[in-house]
């Protein structure tokens, strides 16, 4: 937009009877400020593959009423006209701020339009809502969450009937139509004493809870030693004022955990989220408290929630330095990985259709313990949803192939398909399992760790981002990445690049050869670089967030070197890019 195009358009929204007083309050205030009418009004908040996300306040490219009401309006004309308006929509949503109040309307806005909404009673964890789009056999789903996003964030994800987020194709209809809604009075509304008269308005309370923990509680594989080491183990858990605790603190008394103690300070939902400056499991700053605690307990473990509950981070203690250990997010999800597949195969229950999946960014560990196991490994794109687009093709073709258990890096992570995007509460319950496990052999996780890297090689993986904010940091990225594609690298540091992998062309080059192949996966903005003895390195801008975000791996032959070569790689990598 011109700078006349959105000066015209905020004086629109200050002296239009449609939007509210509260709103051109807000507007009113920033009258002298051009740079903050610009960032607020140069674009529409994009409506994308990943649905909403933005800071919450007035304007085009904000969160508020007037943006969840044309997505929630361009949802409902999509679901009429797939006629499916009477399977109805499931709703839930964390604990920042409007997220009840964008949950609320969203349900209304789909009632006006005659479809069915099933609101659950308090803010749940996108788990549960992924859960309950299967059982209550709903169209679609929405969660009102910016997952673990600063504070002033909010965002709207929509699901459809498999669980799972929304993906091409229809996440480009859908996106079509809510861009369609052009004008704000194109919004239908009704109220919530209406919409429950005509029964549309339908509230969903504790007993999902109920069907989600039996079903979670069914994947326990040994239970009675849970039982019995639960007397003895002692976990940390925080839910860091999010949702997680809606549902985790009963699952694992129900398990038998009976030493749990949720970091106090932070057990409430809250969405300033006053003891962090980042709701981020991934992040140590946010385990200030959990750590603190304990240490005073002498904890075996600690976990943390993000806000919706999809992610988990995970402490062990380390009993020979005394010290916590915090684990990734490819550390957690292979150590999940062995002890399923170790057991499974234990008890001969692994089949020759059963499988694992994990995204092109995520660790190769994974590779060697599919194979040490002979079990079938599939890779997709970053994003939850490309692994419930597998596993929904498995069911499609006759359950071609049992999926066990599915990761991404990011910290998420599902076990079985009783669900289709990450599951930060199984998580819990499975880490919490695995510590007993280990116990009874007087080991620890981080023992099982090393016995792992023993077994099948040292690897090693990290990331990182660059952070280029507001419209100029847009383009930045843009012209990084066309930089990468256009002018490939040789050599990243000391490691040559042996192929490159560009997922928007879907050809992966042989630099030796000039040969090229298929990636065999839908086209996406992401550039892979394989790198001599076993390294790699990834590169995509952020879908969700404005940052470009580098993955990188290698493997070693002992802890020392591993971390060494993954150090030299990334100093080549800033000294790159930054």
């Amino acid at each position: 937009m011109s700078e006349r195009n959105y000066m015209e358009v905020y004086e629109q929204w200050v002296n239009n009877p449609l939007f509210g007083q509260e709103t051109k309050d807000e507007l009113l205030s920033i009258k002298d400020d051009p740079k903050e009418i610009e960032e607020r009004f140069y674009c529409d908040l994009v409506f994308g593959t990943a649905g909403l996300r933005g800071i919450i306040g007035a304007g085009t490219n904000r969160m508020n009423k007037y943006t969840v009401g044309k997505a929630t309006q361009g949802l409902a004309n999509y679901i009429k006209e797939q006629g499916t308006q009477d399977k109805g929509v499931a709703i839930s949503y964390d604990s920042r701020r409007m997220s009840k109040e964008f949950s609320l309307q969203t349900a209304l806005i789909l009632n006006a339009n005659g479809i069915k909404t099933y609101l659950f009673e308090n803010l749940r964890p996108v788990p549960e809502l992924s859960f309950a789009v299967r059982e209550l056999k709903c169209t679609a789903g929405v969660m009102i969450t910016a997952s673990h996003n600063p504070p002033k964030y909010n965002g709207y994800k929509v699901y459809w009937d498999d669980g799972a987020q929304i993906v091409a194709p229809r996440d480009k209809d859908i996106i079509a139509k809510v861009r369609a809604v052009a004008e704000y009075s194109e919004i239908k509304e009704i109220s919530k004493e209406e919409a429950i008269e005509k029964g549309l308005f339908n509230i969903v309370g504790t007993e999902m809870d109920d069907k989600y923990i039996n079903t979670l509680k069914s994947l326990i594989l040994n239970p009675e030693i849970v039982k019995e080491q639960g007397k003895n183990l002692k976990v940390v858990y925080t839910p860091l004022h999010g949702t997680g605790n809606t549902v985790a603190e009963r699952l694992l008394k129900e398990i038998g955990i009976q030493n749990l103690y949720v970091v106090p300070e932070q057990k409430e939902p809250d969405g300033n989220f006053p003891t962090v400056d980042y709701p981020n499991p991934e992040e140590g700053k946010a385990f200030k408290l959990a750590l603190e605690l304990a240490k005073e307990v002498d904890a075996d473990i600690v976990m943390a929630n993000d806000p919706d509950a999809d992610r988990l981070g995970v402490y062990v203690k380390d009993v020979k330095t005394n010290e916590y250990i915090q684990f990734t997010g490819n550390m957690t999800g292979n150590l999940i990985a062995e002890y399923i597949l170790s057991q499974k195969k234990s008890r001969g229950e692994l089949k020759v259709n059963s499988a694992v999946i994990k995204t092109i960014v995520s660790s190769n560990l994974t590779d060697a313990i599919c194979e040490h196991y002979g079990v079938k490994m599939f890779e997709t794109l970053t994003g939850f949803k490309n692994i419930a687009k597998i596993i929904r093709g498995f069911e499609e073709n006759n359950n071609s192939y049992n999926c066990l258990f599915s990761y991404e890096e990011s910290y998420g992570c599902i076990i079985g398909t009783h669900a289709r995007d990450k599951d930060g509460i199984v998580a819990v319950m499975m880490l919490s399992e695995m510590t007993a496990y280990y116990k009874e052999q007087n080991k620890t996780l981080w023992d099982q760790m090393n016995d792992m890297y023993k077994k099948y090689g040292y690897y090693k993986e990290k990331n990182f981002s660059i952070v280029h904010k507001g419209i100029e940091g847009a383009e930045k990225i843009k012209l990084i990445m066309e930089d990468m594609r256009n002018n490939p690298p040789k050599k990243l540091g000391k490691y040559n690049v042996l192929s490159v992998g560009d997922y928007l062309t879907g050809k992966i080059k042989n630099n030796q050869t000039g040969e090229e192949t298929s990636t065999g996966m839908a086209k996406s903005n992401v550039l892979y670089y394989y790198l001599n003895d076993n390294a790699w390195c990834a590169v995509r801008p952020s879908g969700t967030e404005p940052k470009i975000k580098f993955y990188f791996g290698v493997k070693g032959d002992s802890l020392e070197s591993s971390k060494e070569q993954l150090q030299e790689l990334e100093d080549a990598l800033m000294k790159k890019f930054k």
